[in-house]
């Protein structure tokens, strides 16, 4: 792997709640350094991102109690140790190997946890969301699942370079709900995609060049919810304390009701190995193709829009379509949909626009 020139220094902070309204935290993070194997980064001190790099990952289980923060905690758990075996042993490092191997993590995380749900009766439908941030050779790599969100700051400026796998976003992203009806819509918490419920899973890769002064801010969407972006620039700026900046981000949820857990990873870069202080206008959502031979990872064409349907008792034996999944902290409810359906969903809309 061909290293920047100088060090880059990363210099984390990180806290979870429960929020309000919640008797279970089902959210779980990962603050970890590859080379040294260590998950013990947290302490806001300066730390060298060394060769290997370092990762950082924030999960949001659902299933309700027990079994949310088991997949959390085992998405993080599981990676963690996919890319210590994996990464760690990788003769030709280059940042598309480490892409792969992110995604490959992600993936494998998803059969293991999808597996256990189906041996353990118990616990059958949990589920967790995942945002993953790999840093190597000065530059940011995210794997993105569900809902949990990546803002990068820069200039005093945020911007979210993760997308929501969310209807929502998909309706956004189709010109039929504003962003900021989407903000405010019932159905914002109806996400497409999760480790766990579905055997096989679609990872967003992206990419992002790192700037000294950056920092990143990976949270659950009980501080996305409720904490906008401009305000989570204004607080970085204003706020160089990282632990003092995790507990405001949090508070600040929590004065706004706390409907649900609150989690934040806040990690700030500098160093020689970096480009100066850059232009906030440079930061975005770039999306990231794999290079791995042995990969599936290739841009898909848009898929109907699923429609949101009540969950009937049982649920006869079919190929399943993509799931939506609403998070409410109970178990989950899979709703089922076919292609056929765009243009019912299409009238739908129009009708709760009005």
């Amino acid at each position: 792997m061909t290293q920047p020139r100088g060090s880059v220094l990363v210099t984390v902070r990180a806290k979870t709640d429960l929020g309000r309204t919640r008797d279970h935290n089902e959210d779980a993070f990962l603050v970890a350094d590859f080379t040294a194997r260590t998950v013990d980064l947290t302490d806001g001190r300066p730390h060298e991102v060394a060769e290997l790099g370092s990762l950082f990952l924030v999960a949001d289980g659902m299933g309700g109690a027990a079994a949310g923060e088991l997949a959390s905690s085992m998405a993080a758990d599981f990676i963690f140790r996919q890319m210590i075996e994996h990464w760690n042993t990788e003769p030709v490092r280059t940042p598309e190997h480490f892409t792969a191997h992110l995604r490959n993590a992600v993936e494998k995380a998803n059969e293991r946890i999808h597996q256990y749900s189906k041996d353990h009766p118990d616990v059958r439908g949990m589920g967790t969301t995942a945002t993953v941030a790999g840093v190597v050779d000065g530059a940011l790599y995210l794997a993105q699942v569900g809902d949990s969100r990546g803002y990068l700051v820069r200039g005093g400026v945020a911007t979210q370079i993760t997308k929501d796998q969310s209807l929502m976003q998909r309706l956004v992203d189709a010109g039929e709900l504003t962003e900021e009806e989407a903000e405010h819509s019932e159905r914002r918490n109806i996400i497409l995609q999760a480790l766990g419920p579905d055997p096989r899973i679609k990872v967003d890769l992206t990419r992002q060049e790192l700037h000294q002064g950056d920092t990143l801010v990976l949270c659950s969407d009980g501080l996305s919810g409720q904490v906008r972006r401009e305000e989570i620039g204004h607080l970085v700026s204003e706020e160089p304390d990282l632990d003092a900046l995790c507990t405001r981000l949090i508070a600040l949820a929590n004065e706004r009701g706390g409907p649900d857990n609150i989690t934040a990873i806040v990690a700030r870069f500098d160093g020689a190995g970096l480009p100066a202080a850059g232009n906030a206008g440079e930061v975005g959502y770039h999306t990231l193709v794999s290079a791995d031979a042995n990969s599936d990872e290739t841009p898909l064409p848009a898929a109907p829009l699923p429609v949101p349907v009540p969950v009937q008792p049982e649920i006869p034996e079919a190929t399943p379509p993509t799931p939506l999944v609403r998070r409410t902290g109970s178990p989950m409810t899979m709703a089922l949909v076919g292609g056929g359906l765009l243009l019912f969903l299409l009238i739908l809309i129009l009708l709760l626009k009005r």
